[in-house]
């Protein structure tokens, strides 16, 4: 059995420990409100530039396949996977669920006898993938000094894929993170950055022809990097958003354990003192007989 000393020392310890997930909880929900708004508001314009990429592509065909940035990059044999966690720990399953999902890619690309590479964003992340796949690192993305994830920030890891992949380095760009659904649920998501997909409804239908100025080309190679931008920025954006909610969640549950701690400690420690008082009285009636 513990001293109360022992006791007394462990709940103020807990509490202190309770004082900080309370603020950090707080914290994170004051973080989650904008970055919620972020994400939700970026969401769209970032679909939108995709669709509307893989529908130009689609209705200039013709050309677009000899685009290399263009295509469904079946026959492959180069992939890099592009994986986005948080710089720091302490919001649940944020991290591990992402690092889960890229595994999960590694394993079926490796099956498939495929080359592949890995880009991290995010300290977490490369830590725990770096135990595993070290061989396959080719580039980290630190956003530690960043106090906000803006445009330029997805611009330059933009401009960087895109010159990987003109050099040849991959021909296949896959991006991992955490889409932001509500304060508790956060879905760890994959998708394809390079190539752009064709739009296969829209080359298929008897859509309009339509002239273009300037010419086609010329207009998908202004695009296409914005598109890429545009994408590793709601990502971005989603990913902040979920760890915080994650991170509130995270510590309002470490904030009622140790409450419930508090609690049980307080028991053991009033039961403990109430033993020794009994003792005490016991001991000073004893002595008192033996006089």
């Amino acid at each position: 059995m513990p001293s109360l000393k022992d006791l007394k020392i462990r709940i103020d310890s807990v509490k202190s420990t309770r004082k900080i997930t309370k603020a950090m909880q707080m914290v994170a929900a004051a973080k989650l409100r904008k970055a919620q708004e972020s994400a939700e508001r970026g969401r769209p314009y970032a679909e939108k530039m995709r669709a509307i990429v893989s529908n130009l592509a689609s209705s200039t065909k013709n050309i677009a396949s000899e685009n290399k940035f263009l295509g469904d990059g079946a026959d492959s044999k180069k992939f890099l996977l592009i994986i986005a966690t948080a710089e720091r720990g302490l919001c649940g399953g944020f991290n591990s669920s992402i690092v889960k999902l890229a595994k999960s890619r590694i394993a079926e690309l490796t099956s498939q006898n495929k080359e592949i590479k890995i880009l991290t964003i995010g300290k977490k992340g490369r830590e725990q993938l770096n135990r595993e796949f070290e061989s396959l690192f080719v580039g980290h993305v630190d956003l530690s000094e960043e106090k906000a994830i803006t445009i330029d920030t997805a611009r330059k890891i933009s401009t960087d894929l895109i010159s990987r992949f003109e050099k040849g380095e991959y021909q296949v760009a896959e991006i991992f993170y955490n889409k932001f659904a509500s304060v508790i649920s956060q879905i760890p998501s994959s998708y394809k950055l390079l190539p752009v997909s064709f739009n296969e409804e829209e080359s298929s239908s008897d859509s309009i022809s339509f002239n273009f100025e300037p010419d086609e080309d010329e207009i998908l190679k202004e695009i296409i990097p914005k598109s890429i931008a545009t994408s590793i920025f709601s990502v971005l954006q989603e990913n902040a958003a979920s760890e915080q909610g994650s991170r509130m969640a995270a510590m309002d549950n470490a904030t009622r354990n140790a409450g419930e701690m508090i609690d049980k400690l307080t028991i053991d420690f009033n039961r403990s003192r109430q033993a020794a008082i009994t003792n005490e009285l016991i001991e000073i009636i004893s002595g008192a007989e033996a006089l």
